[in-house]
Order: C-alpha cells, then sequence, then structure tokens
C-alpha cells in the first residue's frame, strides 16, 4: 500500500512558498506521492441560475502542469499526480509535450490522472465539446501514448491526425502512467481495458467494493490481469478520527486498493501547520 496526500489549495492560497513548505512536508514524513485537481475556470453562479457545482470563480486552483514543473525542482522522491486532469477540454498533443516535460524535469515522477469532468463552463471557454469527451477521451490516450513512446507519430483518428510528427523531449521510459477518474459505467469499462490505475471517488461502504468488483470484471473480459490495475482511494481526515481513519485504510486494502490518499480538504485545519499535524498524525495511524 502507498500513501499520498491530496494538495487542499483551494484552502491554502497563492503563496508559493506554501505550496513549497507542503510538499517538502509531505515528502520527508514518507508520502509516496502529492495529489492535485485540477479547475481551469471557475464560473459565475450568477450568470447561471441553478447552478449546483461544487466550485465557482472564488475558488483557487493552480494549473496543475505548471505546479509540477515547480516542485519537480523543489523535491527529490514524491510522485506528482493529476487527480484528475479534465483531458477534454484540452488540446491533446499539447498535454501529451507538457506531460513529457513534467516528467523529464522531475526524473520520471509524473502519474496522469485524467477525467472527463463535469463543469461544461470550462469545455465552453476552452473551445471544446462537452458532448463526446468521454468517448474522445480514448482517443486522445492513444494519441498521448503514441507521442511518447515513438519519435514520429502517423495517426489519423476520429478527432485527431497527426501527420509525421513528434515531441522532444519525450519520457525516458518512453511512456507515462495514466490512471482514470470517474464512476459511470464507461469510465470504469474504459479504466479496466486501456489505463495502468483507477481513481474512485466512492467512500467505502457506499457502493466502492462493488465498483472495484466492477472494474476486475471488466478487466478479466479484456484479457487482462485485475491485480496489474491501480486503485487509488481517498480518504478525507474531516468528519472522522484516527480509529475511523484506520478502519478505512484496513477496508480500502481488503477490497483492493493499492494506494491511499490522505485529503484534508474541507476540515477544521485553517493554516499550512495544521493541515500537515494532520499529515503526520495519519501517518501514524497508517504506519508507514
Amino acid at each position: 500500500m502507498k500513501f499520498g496526500v491530496v494538495y487542499p489549495q483551494t484552502e491554502l492560497g497563492s503563496d508559493p512558498a506554501v505550496v513549497r513548505d507542503f510538499a517538502q512536508a509531505a515528502e520527508d514524513l514518507g508520502y509516496t506521492h502529492f495529489l492535485v485537481y485540477d479547475h481551469v475556470m471557475g464560473a459565475d453562479p450568477l450568470g447561471y441560475p441553478g447552478w449546483d457545482g461544487p466550485y465557482t470563480y472564488k475558488d483557487l486552483f493552480h494549473e496543475p502542469m505548471v505546479l509540477f514543473g515547480y516542485l519537480a525542482g523543489l523535491t527529490k522522491t514524491i510522485e506528482l499526480v493529476t487527480g484528475v486532469l479534465v483531458l477534454g477540454q484540452r488540446q491533446t498533443v499539447l498535454v501529451a509535450k507538457q506531460a513529457a516535460e513534467v516528467d523529464v524535469l522531475s526524473g520520471g515522477r509524473l502519474r496522469l490522472g485524467v477525467g472527463t469532468g463535469w463543469n461544461a463552463v470550462e469545455y465552453e471557454g476552452l473551445g471544446q465539446d462537452f458532448h463526446n469527451r468521454g468517448a474522445r477521451s480514448e482517443e486522445q490516450i492513444a494519441v498521448m501514448r503514441a507521442l511518447w513512446s515513438q519519435e514520429v507519430v502517423n495517426f489519423e483518428g476520429r478527432w485527431h491526425r497527426v501527420r509525421y510528427a513528434g515531441i522532444n523531449p519525450r519520457p525516458a521510459s518512453g511512456s507515462i502512467p495514466i490512471w482514470l477518474g470517474g464512476e459511470a459505467p464507461p469510465v470504469i469499462q474504459r479504466a479496466a481495458r486501456i489505463a495502468d490505475g483507477w481513481m474512485p471517488r466512492a467512500r467505502l461502504g457506499s457502493g466502492a467494493k462493488e465498483l472495484i468488483e466492477q472494474l476486475h470484471t471488466y478487466a478479466r473480459e479484456a484479457g487482462r490481469d485485475p491485480s496489474s490495475i491501480g486503485i487509488d482511494a481517498r480518504v478525507p481526515l474531516h468528519g472522522t478520527d484516527p480509529e475511523g481513519w484506520a478502519s478505512e485504510i484496513k477496508g480500502w486494502e481488503e477490497i483492493g486498493a493499492t494506494h491511499i490518499t490522505a485529503n484534508t480538504l474541507r476540515a477544521e485545519f485553517t493554516n499550512l501547520s495544521q493541515h500537515i499535524d494532520a499529515l503526520s498524525r495519519f501517518k501514524e495511524v497508517a504506519g508507514f
């Protein structure tokens, strides 16, 4: 089992020193990965009657690839994880280039979690089609993997055309792990067929076990070993106590999770030191 942290960016502001200190503290504590959420734009609810999204224009989100470029030089071992990058609202080749650059600068420490997102406002602002984002994401993954593994790519797809071109630099290993986030049946099936791992949002006891069983069934149907697909579950540190944390860790491990990411968002913590102290206490419970 590997243990990581969610960076609580909506609560810690834009001070680059805070980003640095949180990441370095997590690394020093022995956490294996540093996960960030992604939003490019936030909507003003006044312009969208009935808006029920969890975030608005008032919520701060760092751009993940720029953030990781910064952290690549300030950390040494911790894995840099997007959880998840909204792939469908971005240009595929540009994401492949940015991801390769982060991977090179960090010494191969990028794990690219991708998803389709929920915010149509962002898709509109970025000039991408919100309605075909799921099907299109599969082709996006194929394009990125080709660009990472081949010097020169020729790709003809439904939405992409790359003729006698490539990116440089490319990842030293020729690949970057791609994990999928989301719990709709097509997403789970896609993860089982083509992803290196899956990032559930479900809480333990609210259908997580059934979703993992579904993932494993789809994997076997696709001719894959289910154990080759990582599962990164999140454990919120709010609304429960260390005994609850221990129960969640044990429960996730029993149903097949390979990674646990501790999440201090929406807790009672109001400053950097309180977030780090909570991670120290979680480490004691996890026993790593």
